[in-house]
């Protein structure tokens, strides 16, 4: 299973230098502080916020003076998620299966695609509110703020100004119909992309066990992230 830690972007000044540090080699808040010109407990500080937003653990133990010191590392997701080659390599990979590949065959694809990245988080539980509530939480994290209408008995989840694939998407539904399947399988309910591609600029949108009369462009806003 995936983890979620709760970092919100790549640490930057102190922090950041700290991950560089462990990105080459694990140590302890003693080499850290060397390597850094600061004091123990300035490190202790940094290490602490850093292991809780998620980037950092506790990998061990090396031998003191006087006790052991911890020493640290990079949580292996972290390291995944500092490199910047993910996006470009994805988004090239997405571009030529749409060239190679049926508009038919990319869609099954794409949802196949979707049902394994479920398989990575929990079936959400509870009513369909709730679970809503969780799939819309899930989005944010994977870097897709938004915001939740109900709308004739079901829910449209909405980002009013970017999509968190937009790089991947070049204008085409197929890429959409992964996360689709995503939020379909973990929901438990039919989910229907509607995302807006028309003008460059991609934004997500996904409706909720509606009926099919109703369509994502009325509803009542419920919350505003």
């Amino acid at each position: 299973m995936l983890s979620r830690p709760s970092r919100s972007g790549v640490p930057k000044g102190t922090r950041g230098r700290i991950i560089d540090l462990l990105r080459r080699s694990s140590l302890t808040a003693n080499d850290l502080a060397v390597r850094l010109g600061l004091t123990h407990n300035a490190v202790r500080g940094h290490l602490a916020v850093l292991q809780h937003e998620g980037f950092i653990r506790e990998g061990g133990a090396r031998r003191g003076k006087t006790r052991p010191a911890v020493v640290y590392e990079l949580v292996p997701d972290a390291e995944a998620g500092l490199s910047s080659a993910y996006m470009p390599f994805v988004a090239q990979l997405v571009r030529v299966l749409q060239e190679q590949l049926r508009p038919a065959k990319l869609d099954e694809v794409m949802r196949a695609v979707g049902r394994g990245l479920a398989t990575n988080w929990p079936k959400m539980h509870g009513s369909l509110a709730k679970r809503v509530e969780g799939a819309s939480t899930l989005l944010e994290e994977l870097g897709a703020p938004n915001e939740v209408e109900q709308l004739d008995g079901g829910f449209v989840i909405r980002n009013h100004t970017s999509c968190m694939l937009a790089r991947a998407v070049h204008g085409r539904p197929e890429v959409c119909r992964a996360v689709e399947s995503l939020l379909d399988e973990l929901l438990e309910v039919p989910v229907r992309e509607c995302c807006e591609r028309s003008d460059g600029r991609p934004r997500c949108c996904f409706e909720i066990a509606l009926t099919n009369r109703a369509r994502a462009g009325g509803g009542a806003r419920r919350r505003a992230q």
